[in-house]
């Protein structure tokens, strides 16, 4: 625990730094290193063959989803990389099929999301950063997230009797759920107040509240699905990257599923 929490101070405030000072291209560098490692940490918990160059075309593919939403082209770097890489996975496929070296369909699904998904849902922290206000908007993601993993766990520990809602996370009890969404909502409408207060923009906070309701919610989405994973194929953590942590994946998890939720709410309702 005492590890956790020294390696969470030591990178927390240096990936938020990151996040509201860089311009999205550095920024987008960031993300694209995050998500080839996350995407190489999927494919090797879940035990895709290593030939034919699969994780060399996921990691490259997953780099490449961010770095075009860098410079501006991300709807179209999206779908070239997708369909490349739907090529190169497919083609072996058809070559191997019937022989020793077969490429299962899993591998390739589990490329495709590791390659194209993952990426995806992380370059909406890039895609925030160019709204108006967006060093503001880009830290809602990471501040949802992790107030409302936080608060999942104080109220499972203080307050959880209902445990055993899901058998991927027998531990935590419904108590713990409903206290994350309760801490995410609560936390973001906090944030919001402090930039109207000391930042003087013309928040609305009822729509600062109501990203932290859905975002929270999706945050705990994205751990239980990411665990589920972990689950099936009978690994503890993703990697061990980060000490206390575990792999990249196993820290940005709640990201991955929190960011394109926040970037579709700010896309149809703006805050500010």
């Amino acid at each position: 625990m005492a590890t956790r929490i020294i390696v969470g101070l030591a990178l927390g405030p240096a990936f938020l730094a990151a996040l509201f000072f860089l311009p999205p291209l550095p920024l987008a560098v960031l993300v694209a290193c995050i998500a080839g490692m996350a995407s190489f940490e999927l494919l090797r918990a879940t035990k895709v063959a290593h030939h034919n160059g699969m994780y060399i075309f996921t990691a490259i593919a997953a780099a490449l989803i961010p770095l075009g939403h860098g410079v501006g082209y991300g709807s179209w770097t999206a779908r070239a990389v997708a369909i490349l890489l739907m090529a190169a996975l497919f083609l072996p496929a058809l070559r191997l099929y019937g022989t020793g070296g077969e490429i299962k369909f899993e591998h390739i699904m589990i490329c495709l999301f590791g390659g194209v998904g993952i990426p995806l849902f992380l370059s909406a922290l890039v895609q925030l950063k160019r709204f108006d206000g967006g060093a503001f908007y880009v830290l809602l993601p990471v501040i949802c997230a992790f107030t409302t993993d936080i608060g999942a766990y104080f109220a499972g520990v203080f307050l959880g009797k209902h445990r055993g809602i899901t058998q991927v996370s027998p531990n935590k009890s419904l108590e713990g759920y409903i206290g994350g969404i309760v801490s995410g909502c609560l936390c973001t409408l906090l944030y919001g107040w402090l930039l109207q207060r000391f930042g003087a923009l013309p928040v609305r906070l009822p729509v600062m509240a109501f990203y932290g309701l859905l975002g929270g919610a999706v945050t705990e989405l994205g751990d239980l699905a990411f665990s589920l994973i972990k689950r099936q194929y009978g690994v503890k953590d993703y990697g061990t990257l980060l000490p206390g942590h575990g792999g990249m994946l196993d820290r940005f998890d709640s990201t991955t599923f929190a960011a394109p939720m926040l970037l579709l709410l700010v896309e149809i309702l703006p805050a500010f």
